[in-house]
């Protein structure tokens, strides 16, 4: 089995694995991410890959931390120390996207930040618009970036970098040649700061992207 069939058949046993442990259905998690019942169902046997939209929602309506879809350790509460390497940690490939991310730091249940290296392939891109509560910031490590904000569109180049309010519509893509590297820092709000949530969708503006 290569690498990203053995990713996508793990992201889909975690989700089977925690929507059983909430006592919900099916149609109760497909409900409330917004995809269809026999989409998830093939998603948590592992026989689709799903978008980051779709991770995104997934993981909202199951009270998870997105992070928690990949990672193999249970987070500590808060963290109070953490120092990453730069030859620690390889990047993974998010199933069918052409993504690459890494994990630097945060993400316990009550930390208010996170933070994350992407990079953005070529061909593939994000699609849909997202929104939701906190603030974000991206620093562009290489490459360029399209970032659009609403209705605004601002192109970001190497050492360029934008902080927004999450609640707006937002989404980035890759504006270059190459793969574009980027800085992601996602604060949530003060208020949700003791739920164990990387990043809430907003229901009335949640991401809609084609199923996989």
């Amino acid at each position: 089995m290569d690498r990203i069939a053995r990713t996508t058949r793990e992201i889909g046993s975690r989700l089977r694995s925690a929507r059983l442990g909430a006592g919900l259905t099916l149609a109760d998690v497909a409900s409330r991410a917004d995809v269809s019942e026999g989409f998830l169902s093939k998603l948590e046997r592992g026989q689709v890959a799903a978008s980051i939209a779709n991770l995104i929602q997934l993981a909202d309506a199951l009270g998870l931390g997105l992070h928690e879809l990949f990672a193999h350790e249970q987070a500590p509460a808060k963290t109070r120390l953490a120092v990453h390497r730069a030859e620690a940690g390889k990047l993974q490939e998010v199933a069918g996207t052409g993504y690459l991310w890494r994990h630097l730091g945060g993400g316990a249940p009550l930390d208010r930040l996170e933070v994350f290296h992407l990079v953005f392939p070529r061909e593939k891109g994000m699609t849909a618009m997202v929104s939701h509560p906190g603030q974000e910031h991206c620093y562009v490590l290489s490459g360029e970036v399209r970032f659009f904000v609403g209705d605004a569109e601002h192109r970001l180049k190497a050492g360029d970098g934008i902080l927004i309010d999450s609640q707006q519509p937002h989404r980035a893509e890759n504006a270059g040649r190459g793969k574009a590297q980027v800085l992601m820092t996602v604060a949530r709000p003060a208020e949700s700061a003791d739920a164990p949530d990387w990043w809430h969708l907003s229901r009335s503006t949640s991401a809609k992207e084609p199923e996989q």
